[in-house]
């Protein structure tokens, strides 16, 4: 009886290593820290990977980026501009890059063309989608729609780095509206931040505040605290009395850097 109990001893010690063993291995399966790439809603997010302290955000918390208008400006006999005027309400959130289309017709709304591209989506505000230089051949487009052809990741941007990126417009002229138009501004990092690739999109208006040209020009960089002049140029004279200018500094969010 005795060696029995002995025996039912030394079975319950192995079964106990075993079951200890065992659970030492299992536990950080099982345990896993939540991650933001881990296919599950788990810790702080709001989402399946993403919201809480994830980088992206969850699409089903942020506002669709708002089309206002697109047109299409003749530049010479055949070549035009297209230009999508967009805003994007959400004040904390950005997308990298994201593909579009333009699509252009006729009078009659035949099919002309199409112009395919992808841009980046800034946090907080209106912004523009520039296609310069769009050849329609003997064609003359009057309509334009734009679309994005992907579903966005929503990607979340520091508040303080948003509210701290501003790039200032100020000095706009406009000159020789009837022979060589030409406009010039003077804009201003009133940031820390290296900003890189900046492009600018000028949006001129009517008397009615309709949109009736447009252009756009680039900067390599605009450094911290840096101001520089840029210009813009049409060929053909705008001959529509401009009442109105807008000018839409242009740049990714994730590739800005402290300087």
């Amino acid at each position: 009886m005795w060696a029995f109990k002995r025996q039912l001893f030394y079975l319950a010690v192995v079964i106990a290593f075993i079951g200890g063993l065992a659970f030492l291995i299992a536990y950080p399966y099982f345990n896993k820290t939540p991650t933001c790439i881990d296919g599950k809603q788990n810790g702080t997010e709001t989402g399946v990977d993403c919201g809480g302290i994830c980088q992206l955000a969850c699409i089903a918390e942020v506002d669709q980026i708002s089309i206002l208008w697109s047109r299409i400006f003749r530049v010479v006999p055949g070549r035009y501009n297209a230009i999508a005027y967009l805003e994007n309400k959400n004040e904390n959130t950005a997308i990298y890059r994201i593909k579009y289309r333009f699509r252009f017709a006729d009078k009659d709304n035949i099919y002309i063309g199409k112009r395919e591209g992808e841009t980046y989506v800034l946090p907080k505000g209106k912004f523009a989608v520039f296609e310069p230089a769009i050849d329609v051949g003997n064609s003359i487009p009057i309509y334009t729609t734009f679309e994005f052809t992907e579903v966005p990741n929503w990607i979340q941007v520091s508040k303080k780095e948003v509210d701290q990126l501003k790039i200032f417009v100020s000095d706009i002229k406009l000159e020789n509206e009837n022979t060589e138009p030409k406009l010039s501004a003077v804009v201003k990092n009133n940031s820390l931040f290296r900003i890189p690739e900046v492009s600018f999109v000028v949006i001129l208006y009517d008397v009615l505040g309709n949109a009736i040209s447009a252009s756009h020009t680039y900067l390599d960089v605009l450094k911290g605290e840096e101001s520089a002049n840029i210009n813009f140029t049409w060929r053909e004279p705008i001959l529509t009395p401009v009442i109105a200018k807008e000018i839409i500094p242009m740049f990714n969010i994730f590739l800005v850097k402290l300087k």
